[in-house]
């Protein structure tokens, strides 16, 4: 298990929490609202935490997606055109996870039993994608740039005395725990982890590598599918062509960054959402905008994606077999 999450660990994830408290209070002598920056920190980092998650799983069973920011994109054009569809903002959400399952799904299959090459099928997606939602967004609402599906539709969030928060961000942190427990405390997170690093071993057992493959391209498609669905959903109001914004990548870098682990990627994802939360605020605040730009403060969270990225890519542990079609032999 990755240091991050033993007793040093631990300590450090303390002191990162300590030093976000003190921004929070710090923050407010500027004019700034603590509370309206931590809520929208919680929302840009559901659907980052859902798609490291999800892929997490998939890369610990040896594959790998880059097509993540695809699925976003897809997922959030199909899961509001089913809302509105149904007239039920759910059954959108429901729509977004089953369709990126769908795409996992062909995923794994292409991967596992085509032999393919994992990379040029995540490019794939991505260039799907970006080809589709204009398409499909012209052809079902006239107008390629955005829509504004009905207000009925959205998802409204839970109320609390103290901030805001969504329904999906509270079932993305109890996922963070559930899915860090299957991968350390189940036998199916074992047989997960040995597709990943020695396949020959868990084929030998009795076990079919494939099928354990399959269901982490799947668990990692659905997962980024209701990332990709709250966005418009739950999130935005709203879709435009380029709603992803290059989430998908800094997904990725979430994961690495998290070594792998769905608990630590819960929390990379919030510190991506942090500073995209304070990136916001800080660039519509009419003072600071005066003495800033606009489009350069809100590059703090690619500039934070780089800097953490190349800080822990370095200390990242992939599988072994990772990448690699399982031949037997």
């Amino acid at each position: 298990m990755t240091p991050l999450l033993g007793r040093r660990g631990f300590f450090k994830w303390l002191a990162v929490a300590a030093s976000l408290v003190i921004v929070l209070l710090s923050i407010k002598r500027f004019g700034l609202s603590p509370t309206s920056i931590l809520e929208a920190s919680l929302l840009a980092m559901t659907p980052l935490a859902l798609a490291a998650m999800g892929e997490s799983i998939n890369e610990r069973a040896g594959l790998v997606n880059i097509g993540l920011e695809g699925i976003f994109l897809i997922t959030a054009a199909l899961g509001v055109w089913f809302a509105e569809v149904t007239g039920n903002g759910w059954i959108g959400l429901l729509a977004g996870t089953v369709i990126g399952g769908l795409i996992g799904l062909i995923f794994g299959i292409l991967s596992v039993y085509g032999k393919a090459d994992q990379i040029i099928l995540g490019i794939g997606i991505n260039m799907f994608a970006i080809g589709f939602v204009p398409f499909f967004m012209m052809a079902e609402w006239a107008f390629p740039g955005i829509h504004i599906p009905p207000r009925e539709v959205l998802i409204t969030p839970i109320y609390t005395p103290f901030i805001k928060i969504s329904h999906i961000t509270v079932l993305t942190i109890l996922l963070a725990f559930a899915l860090h427990y299957l991968l350390h405390k189940t036998p199916l997170g074992l047989r997960i982890k040995a597709a990943g690093e020695m396949p020959e071993a868990l084929d030998v057992a009795g076990v079919s590598v494939e099928k354990t493959r399959i269901l982490g391209a799947v668990i990692s498609g659905a997962l980024t599918g209701l990332g990709g669905a709250f966005m418009p959903l739950a999130w935005f109001g709203g879709i435009v062509k380029e709603i992803s914004a290059g989430r998908g990548f800094i997904a990725l870098a979430v994961l690495v960054s998290a070594g792998l682990e769905p608990l630590l990627a819960l929390g990379f994802a919030f510190l991506f959402g942090f500073a995209e939360g304070l990136a916001f605020s800080v660039a519509v605040d009419p003072y600071i905008k005066e003495i800033v730009p606009y489009h350069l403060v809100l590059m703090i969270p690619y500039i934070i994606t780089l800097v953490t990225v190349a800080i822990f890519v370095g200390k990242a542990r992939f599988p072994k077999a990772i990448g690699q079609p399982y031949r037997r032999e």
